[in-house]
């Protein structure tokens, strides 16, 4: 009897809901009620979006989330807006996303949860803008389909991950755009400068969204297909109208490639296929988002890579199909072929910036990826939506309108549970890459990724494991070279660290890293001069990494090259200020050139910046006691920093 009741009132909230908004015009009798049925609506979504993502919450930084955010210098210096905005320095030109984490930076530092709050807010927020956009679009069922799109399973890959803020961020300029967009088109029943206001309010939209993350980059089309569903036909006043749109697509694209081609890829190419396996492959991707959308299952972070034999005329079919389809619906458009024509138009035209027609740095694991189609899943969960509300009309003519809301509710119900479960993964990293492999072996970029949460977790033989067996799917992967010395650095085995990575600069001669390491190991293992070299070779690739300095100077003064050495520990602060061990060296190498008072500025620079820098109070201690006042000594400035390193 509960059950029956429960049903009954989400029945009733539904009907309600569909019944005002479906209208143009609102009686000033019911308005007030209509618009308490709103706000119940948009809270009812809100809530459950929170709820279903509390496990997310917990979690922490995952993947490239320490190179966007907790390891980005540019989103901890100070003129990092201009670095988003003015330079060229990042992979990808989405300035707009990079200046929320700037100001997330700023709020909440390295505490994940801040991050994970904000993601989740912005997932609700475009729920009520996709109920909006539907609700224009006079679909049927906006809200069951805004709900529906707020619990799907497949955007847990973009709401639960730190990095996909910037797919949230843009999905929110993204409806926005349209939303005013289809407040613009309704200019006969307003005012001319109202009008044109709703198409400003559009077109700013719409280039804030693209700041956000380019691949929005297709709205123009989506808009054209909007005006073709509300008013049945295309005007060149429409086509004219869309023109800066595009203007606007065109640029942001063509810096978006621009940027992967020379920032984010270097100019190395990921896919080397001709263009026919990748116009195969491009038949392929519409028919497996579709399947994830309407079966979420299985879903992976990294799903296997396909292999598009051209040779084969299997190959071809999915293309083929995808073709027949668009013109049989567009042969039956006046009719049931009308809306299936714009929602798969919505749907596949959404995706053509990841098709695979423009290398991007991701498909070096995969050709798809579930956080690839947050913004396009609208349109065929509208589209069952408004299928199902057409059967529940039926059903309810029947008398039998409960059968439609228990099905409702019963794949609510399943895609609230399997989301739920899906975001639990997402608080724990370890976790979620084992879940990763566990499903798809072959991703070698999971056994990479799980092999750095269990070096950071202490744990260097299991890390290492997990980094052989990397290389014996991607035998030329130098950077994983470079990881398995790493680990067996910590497993106190210098010599195989060392052939390590050796072995990653004769795959690499210039990668950075594997010479800092290189040098590093060689001078802990008494190797000076030995690691000097490597130092200077990793400084020729990266001559403004401040550790690099720091290491070559102690290198240089074990080698009894102290004036060198103090030149670049200079190097190092002046490139991080905020260097306190470089800050340390460098007042350790000025005492012993006899230089008391600037040694006793770099210690004090130390402390401050490490407070329980027990070290550098030792010192300071020691120094301010035993040198003469008219040399910066201070005895009792000294049993300060006495006492300060005796309780650190």
């Amino acid at each position: 009897m509960q059950s029956g009741r429960t049903c009954s009132k989400l029945n009733g909230l539904m009907g309600a809901m569909e019944s005002h908004l479906q209208k143009d015009e609102i009686s000033p009798i019911s308005m007030k009620t209509s618009w308490k049925t709103a706000r119940l609506g948009g809270m009812f979504i809100v809530l459950l979006t929170v709820v279903t993502y509390i496990p997310a919450m917990r979690g922490g930084f995952i993947w490239d989330d320490g190179l966007l955010i907790t390891e980005n210098r540019a989103v901890q210096a100070r003129d990092g807006l201009y670095r988003f905005w003015c330079t060229t320095e990042a992979s990808d030109y989405y300035p707009l996303t990079s200046t929320l984490s700037w100001l997330e930076w700023r709020l909440w530092a390295k505490l994940a949860v801040g991050y994970h709050i904000v993601n989740v807010l912005l997932h609700a927020i475009n729920a009520l803008l996709v109920w909006m956009v539907l609700r224009r679009l006079k679909i049927p069922g906006a809200w069951l389909a805004a709900l529906l799109f707020a619990l799907h399973p497949v955007n847990v890959a973009t709401v639960a991950w730190v990095s996909e803020q910037k797919s949230t961020l843009s999905m929110l300029f993204y409806l926005m755009a349209i939303f005013f967009y289809l407040r613009f088109l309704e200019e006969d029943r307003q005012p001319r400068a109202v009008a044109r206001g709703w198409y400003t309010l559009s077109l700013v939209s719409f280039l804030l969204a693209l700041l956000s993350k380019t691949a929005v980059v297709m709205l123009p089309v989506v808009l054209l297909g909007c005006v073709w569903w509300t008013r049945g036909r295309l005007r060149r006043k429409d086509l004219l109208g869309s023109v800066p749109f595009f203007a606007l697509s065109l640029v942001a694209g063509l810096v978006t490639i621009w940027f992967q081609r020379y920032r984010a890829l270097a100019g190395h190419a990921i896919r080397t296929e001709d263009f026919l396996p990748r116009l195969l492959a491009a038949g392929w991707v519409p028919w497996f988002y579709l399947y994830k959308a309407l079966l979420p299952v299985n879903l992976m972070v990294v799903y296997p890579i396909w292999n598009v034999d051209a040779s084969r005329p299997s190959s071809y079919l999915p293309g083929l199909v995808l073709m027949a389809c668009f013109a049989v619906f567009w042969w039956k458009r006046t009719t049931w072929g009308r809306p299936l024509l714009f929602g798969l138009g919505c749907f596949v035209v959404t995706f053509f910036p990841v098709m695979g027609f423009f290398d991007q740095g991701f498909y070096r694991y995969s050709l798809v990826a579930d956080h690839w189609q947050y913004c396009a899943i609208v349109a065929p969960i509208a589209l069952v939506v408004a299928g199902g509300e057409s059967v529940c009309r039926r059903l309810a003519e029947q008398g039998r309108q409960y059968l439609g809301t228990a099905a409702g509710v019963a794949v609510l119900v399943v895609l609230g549970v399997a989301s739920w479960n899906r975001t639990h993964l997402y608080e724990d990293a370890e976790r979620l890459w084992r879940d990763s492999l566990a499903r798809n072996p072959g991703a070698w970029i999971a056994h990479i990724n799980l092999g750095h949460v269990l070096l950071d977790a202490g744990k260097p033989q299991e890390a290492a494991e997990q980094f052989e067996q990397t290389l014996r799917i991607e035998p030329n992967l130098y950077t994983v070279q470079t990881d398995l010395g790493v680990a067996f650095w910590r497993m106190g085995k210098a010599q195989e660290a060392i052939r390590h990575y050796e072995q990653s600069v004769q795959l690499k001669p210039d990668y950075a890293d594997a010479h800092y390491n290189w040098g590093a190991a060689l001078r802990r293992t008494g190797k000076p001069q030995q690691a000097i070299e490597q130092f200077q070779q990793a400084l020729r690739t990266r001559p403004d990494d401040a550790e690099t300095h720091n290491e070559l100077a102690v290198a240089l003064s074990e080698g009894g090259k102290l004036n060198e050495a103090v030149g670049h520990w200079e190097q190092a602060i002046q490139l991080r200020p905020e260097y306190a061990e470089a800050q340390y060296n460098l007042g350790v190498a000025l005492w012993q050139t006899g230089n008391s008072q600037k040694a006793i500025r770099h210690w004090e620079q130390a402390v401050r910046i490490r407070p329980d820098y027990a070290e550098a109070k030792n010192k300071l201690a020691w120094l301010l006691a035993t040198i003469a006042p008219t040399e910066g000594g201070d005895p009792l400035r000294a049993v300060s920093f006495a006492e300060g390193a005796c309780q650190q």
